[in-house]
């Protein structure tokens, strides 16, 4: 009997030893990773510069890289890893502008926020509690930054500064015509100044800017000038 009880002691001690053993290790797995996430990891480049730019700041994020780079008098300046929007919820393609800024926007969001002006939802570029996300398309269509370069950001760009987010263009599933707004109309704004139609921004409003650059393509093309696109008209120009 005294030797069941051994056995069954030493069977237990086992299995509570190889419990605390694997709960230590992913302890030590997770500090050890946000060390490294925090140290080495901070940026794409440790030889970038710290010190703020001098000059006039703007910012393009490119969603397939998953990098946001930060331009001083239209020359590159510094670069930062990120974290984008998910399939079912994509970070908005095109040309915007930093609104406001924030401390502790809301819980997830991180140290600091800076909102970004597109007219169908709210976005922004924001720190993170799962620096672990960065480098994914994790997002429900915000620019994720480690807390530690979205607090460098915050004090580098005021508010009004020019922000391109370059990335898929979404599909024209719908005829687009005067105060329309959404990704898809930033396609056709994009693809109209691609072709030398359209001078504005492609900020997703479907304004007269667009309306004339679209009459003008018509006009040109010998199509009736409705001003409108319609999803074939879309198909005609490649998007």
């Amino acid at each position: 009997m005294n030797s069941i009880l051994s056995f069954g002691f030493r069977k237990t001690s086992i299995f509570y030893g190889i419990a605390i053993f694997a709960i230590l290790s992913i302890v030590f797995s997770i500090i050890g990773f946000e060390y490294m996430d925090e140290q080495e990891l901070a940026s794409i480049d440790t030889n970038q510069p710290t010190n703020a730019p001098t000059g006039k700041v703007s910012v393009v994020i490119n969603t397939q890289s998953k990098v946001l780079e930060v331009y001083n008098d239209d020359q590159i300046y510094k670069k930062y890893r990120i974290a984008v929007g998910k399939s079912k919820t994509p970070t908005p393609i095109g040309e915007w502008n930093v609104v406001w800024k924030d401390y502790n926007w809301g819980t997830g969001f991180g140290t600091r926020w800076m909102g970004l002006n597109v007219p169908w939802g709210t976005y922004g570029i924001h720190g993170t509690n799962k620096p672990w996300s960065i480098g994914q398309f994790a997002s429900h269509g915000c620019i994720r930054l480690r807390n530690k370069d979205v607090e460098e950001l915050f004090e580098w760009i005021p508010v009004g500064t020019p922000v391109r987010i370059d990335g898929r263009k979404a599909k024209i599933e719908r005829n687009l015509k005067y105060k329309t707004s959404g990704s898809d109309v930033v396609a056709l704004q994009l693809k109209l100044k691609e072709l030398g139609y359209f001078q504005g921004r492609a900020d997703g409003l479907f304004g007269t800017m667009t309306e004339e650059a679209v009459k003008a393509y018509q006009a040109d093309k010998g199509i009736t000038t409705t001003g409108v696109a319609t999803k074939e008209f879309c198909a005609a120009l490649g998007i």
